[in-house]
C-alpha cells in the first residue's frame, strides 16, 4: 500500500482543510481561541499519526498509531458537536460524518493489522 492512496489519510487531509476554514470563521468569537487551537491540533493529529505509524517498522506499531489517530478523529468529531453555538448545523453534521468515515476506515485497518 502506498501511503498517499490510504483512504483514511485522504479523508483526514480533507477534514483538516475543512477544520482550518471553519476555525478561521471563529477567530472573531470571544472565548473560542482555545477551542480553535484544540480543534486544529486534533485534526492535524489524525493525519500525523497515520503518517508516523506508516513509517514504523512493524504492523503492530502501525496499528497502535492508527489507534491514536482514531482517538483524535473521535475528539475532533466530539468538539464539532460542542461548536453548535458558532457553526451552522449542516457544516457540523458534514464534518462529523467525515470523522465517522475516517473512524470506520481506521477501525477496519486496525483489525486487519492485528489479525496478521
Amino acid at each position: 500500500m502506498k501511503l498517499e492512496d490510504f483512504g483514511a489519510l485522504i479523508k483526514a487531509n480533507a477534514l483538516f482543510d475543512h477544520v482550518a476554514n471553519d476555525m478561521q470563521k471563529l477567530q472573531t468569537h470571544m472565548g473560542c481561541k482555545r477551542l480553535i487551537d484544540q480543534q486544529i491540533a486534533s485534526a492535524d493529529s489524525i493525519a500525523a499519526n497515520i503518517e508516523e505509524g506508516f513509517g514504523r517498522s512493524s504492523s503492530k506499531e502501525f496499528a497502535q498509531f492508527l489507534v491514536y489517530s482514531r482517538g483524535s478523529a473521535q475528539e475532533t468529531r466530539g468538539r464539532y458537536g460542542r461548536m453548535k453555538h458558532w457553526l451552522p448545523e449542516k457544516d457540523i453534521l458534514a464534518r462529523q460524518q467525515l470523522c465517522d468515515e475516517i473512524i470506520r476506515i481506521l477501525s477496519a485497518t486496525i483489525k486487519t493489522l492485528r489479525a496478521k
